[in-house]
């Protein structure tokens, strides 16, 4: 149990690890659109989400997993552009 739980830790912090917001609402919200598509699709069509709903949900998955992403490399390269400065 302790090993998933350092997972699950693992994949929601960011490079810092702090917890990060975007990744929790991206796997939120990844985990609710595939509920909802799988519950829709045991329900009469006229009940389904819009397509601009879908469509806007997925760019917010995206959004926020893929904005998280590039956060760690621009300051990994921050890092090695500012150079430490080393006391006397």
């Amino acid at each position: 149990m302790k090993k998933i739980i350092l997972a699950l830790r693992e994949i929601l912090s960011d490079e810092t690890a702090r917890l990060s917001s975007k990744r929790v609402v991206g796997i939120m919200c990844a985990i609710f659109l595939c509920i909802t598509l799988y519950q829709n699709s045991f329900s009469a069509e006229h009940i389904a989400p819009s397509n601009i709903l879908v469509e806007t949900v997925g760019a917010v998955i995206f959004g926020c997993l893929g904005l998280s992403s590039v956060d760690k490399f621009i300051n990994s390269k921050k890092a090695v552009e500012e150079p430490k400065l080393e006391p006397e």
